[in-house]
């Protein structure tokens, strides 16, 4: 018999008793129905084997037994010997419900036990594989949120690139170099700047700010500081800072950066660390 048979063999013993509900019930009906053979003649085979059992409660006494009773009791009248086969038809039908109730409380607890355990164990399976499903899609999403920080980064980068070279490229540019001062000597920065345009500050060796302090780029013109930008620096205490052309500003005299207050201030109150000279 095909392994793909194997199912209907099983649900044999469940039809002839009565014992098949819903999805098996109607499939092997159908399956009956379609004409299977060998099916047909397990059935006949579970129906003649109940009947069997059944008849064999039918049997009749022994003949010495039969003579011995009517030897005491006389001839029955015919109402004694109906009550009699009535009687052997009931224990034949008892034991026959007998047997039908242990064959099919046993089969059905058999198949049924042995189909919660097969669900329990795809449960099983289909939450681990939901479990590894869900990392992968953590994994792709970290390193897709790393990617995009990564992208961003390298826009910024190459649009400072192009700016910086179409700073240098314009005549009116010029390069303004900035000296440590009394708080951090060996600083130094270096600043393009172009009146029209902007320009780009790059600052190395300052110290890290402590916390709710940052660095402010200012341009002194005639003598007044207006405030140019915030920046901090990075643990090698390299910062960078793109600077917005100041309205109304033709030249700058000095630039300076100063230590101040997170968010910045309007006129410098911190220590200055970084200057250029007077232009």
């Amino acid at each position: 018999m095909s392994p793909a048979h194997e199912e209907f063999d099983e649900l044999v013993a469940g039809h002839v008793l009565g014992a098949l509900e819903g999805e098996d019930a109607s499939r092997f009906a159908a399956h009956l129905a379609g004409g299977c053979a060998a099916c047909e003649r397990a059935v006949i085979d579970y129906q003649e084997a109940l009947a069997r059992a059944a008849a064999a409660v039918r049997e009749a006494p022994p003949a010495r037994v039969r003579h011995a009773l009517l030897q005491r009791v006389g001839e029955a009248p015919a109402r004694r010997s109906r009550v009699g086969q009535v009687l052997a038809w009931a224990a034949s039908v008892a034991l026959a419900a007998g047997i039908a109730a242990a064959v099919s409380g046993s089969w059905v607890r058999a198949r049924y036990e042995a189909r919660l355990d097969q669900l329990a164990g795809e449960a099983a399976g289909l939450r681990a594989a939901l479990a590894a499903q869900v990392q992968t899609v953590f994994d792709l999403r970290r390193k897709l949120d790393e990617q995009e920080k990564t992208l961003t980064l390298v826009k910024a980068q190459a649009a400072e690139q192009e700016r910086t070279l179409a700073l240098l490229g314009d005549p009116e540019t010029r390069l303004v170099s900035l000296a440590g001062l009394a708080p951090r000597p060996q600083a130094q920065g270096r600043i393009i700047w172009n009146a029209r345009a902007g320009g780009l500050l790059v600052a190395a060796d300052l110290p890290a700010p402590p916390e709710g302090k940052v660095y402010e780029l200012w341009a002194i013109a005639g003598g007044k500081p207006l405030p140019a930008g915030l920046f901090t620096v990075d643990a090698e205490g390299k910062g960078r800072l793109a600077v917005a052309p100041l309205a109304g500003v033709a030249t700058v005299d000095v630039f300076a950066v100063t230590l101040e207050p997170a968010g910045g201030v309007q006129s410098p109150t911190g220590a200055m660390y970084l200057a250029s000279k007077q232009a």
